[in-house]
């Protein structure tokens, strides 16, 4: 497969080739391990739990593939890829940059485990770069963004972010789960490390839990060994439904861009909704950011209706399409309140800090006709103003 190839190309035939044994779908490899004559290293041998099998194999080249990194990896769930990843770089000892908004998974686990590892984080305003040196020390490792953040949609300073860890010898990690490679890839920024949670978008059809990381080679065969010995191994199947899933990524996410912002334009303009976050409008803070950057703003948003929680509550009841359910991403339309779902171990003092209220609602755009959505919304509005 050429990189010259369009993604859309990439998103198809990366990793495929040669077919086994002519299979247009690359088939399950349901084993958990496979003949060897013996020697070599142990990671060499061709096990499940070493990621390393066909299924395994195919996925991180295409993942590599669709955003021109080095090499990839996947895991068992977003959070594995997360956690390895970042307790490869730091090591004991080691200090982590991050944005304070976050997805809930990951800043729990900065802000509740991470000292259990001997390891320290310090936030920053991932839009004021003028404010980040003072939070360095002798031992700071590597800083961690979101391309678009969960689930206030901020957008940071991106190139800044990039070139700050460039100029002080850290490693630059980022959650592209949001923009996903259709829209935005990292390593073409000079990330260092890209991270999905291929539970998402990639896979698009809410039917598997796994993760991703892409980027360096380097990076990815330490993150690889850790992978290893931690566990955290995707199996066949899932790693099948994943490939599968990916092929329709790009087609997927062209209409989640179109769609959202209609309808972001569409609840901006209406009366009872006190706010729209999406990266897509023009009063979005960081709207000429992501215009110069993405190749669309993304198939998510997040609102405040002006009745505050019992008004959110009142309109999700309402809606017919959108599915009231967690996660995001999938071909489906789905509703939830962060307060009540991905961000509910916080404390409501710490949602109040980084600007999560009782009332805001996260809403993953679907495939679903942009029309029949715009009827459904529009009704659940209906006299909630």
């Amino acid at each position: 497969m050429s990189d010259q190839h369009h993604l859309e190309t990439k998103a198809v035939h990366a990793g495929e080739t040669p077919r086994v044994l002519g299979a247009v779908s690359l088939p399950i490899f349901q084993t958990a391990m496979y003949e060897t004559a013996g020697g070599g290293a142990h990671h060499d041998l061709k096990y499940i739990r070493l990621n390393n099998t066909p299924n395994h194999t195919a996925l991180h080249a295409k993942l590599a593939a669709l955003e021109n990194g080095e090499a990839a990896l996947v895991a068992a769930s977003g959070m594995a890829a997360i956690t390895t990843a970042l307790l490869t770089v730091l090591r004991p000892g080691g200090h982590l940059l991050a944005q304070e908004s976050l997805y809930g998974g990951t800043y729990e686990f900065l802000t509740k485990d991470l000292a259990a590892f001997g390891m320290s984080f310090d936030f920053i305003d991932p839009a004021r770069p003028a404010t980040w040196t003072a939070k360095l020390k002798p031992t700071t490792r590597a800083v961690y963004v979101e391309t678009i953040s969960n689930p206030l949609m901020q957008v940071p300073d991106l190139e800044a972010v990039a070139a700050f860890a460039r100029g002080h010898g850290l490693v630059s990690l980022i959650d592209n789960t949001f923009a996903t490679p259709v829209n935005f890839r990292p390593p073409e920024r000079g990330f260092d490390l890209s991270i999905h949670s291929a539970t998402k978008y990639l896979n698009g059809h809410s039917d598997i839990v796994g993760g991703a990381v892409i980027g360096r080679s380097d990076w990815i065969r330490r993150i690889l060994l850790a992978l290893d010995s931690l566990g955290g191994s995707m199996d066949p199947h899932a790693c099948f439904l994943l490939q599968r899933g990916m092929k329709t990524l790009a087609l997927r996410v062209a209409r989640q861009n179109e769609t959202a912002l209609r309808l972001a334009r569409l609840l901006e303009s209406h009366p009872a909704i006190a706010g729209v976050n999406y990266p897509g409008l023009p009063g979005h803070p960081a709207y000429e950011r992501a215009a110069r950057l993405f190749d669309g703003f993304g198939g998510m948003m997040s609102f405040e209706l002006r009745g505050g929680e019992e008004a959110a509550k009142a309109f999700m009841k309402r809606v017919t399409l959108p599915i009231i359910a967690p996660s995001l991403g999938g071909v489906e339309s789905l509703m939830t309140r962060p307060a009540a779902t991905s961000h509910s171990d916080l404390s409501p003092e710490d949602r109040r800090r980084i600007g999560i209220s009782d009332g805001l609602v996260r809403f993953s755009v679907g495939i679903e006709s942009a029309d029949d959505l715009a009827d459904d919304l529009s009704r659940a509005l209906a006299g909630l103003s």
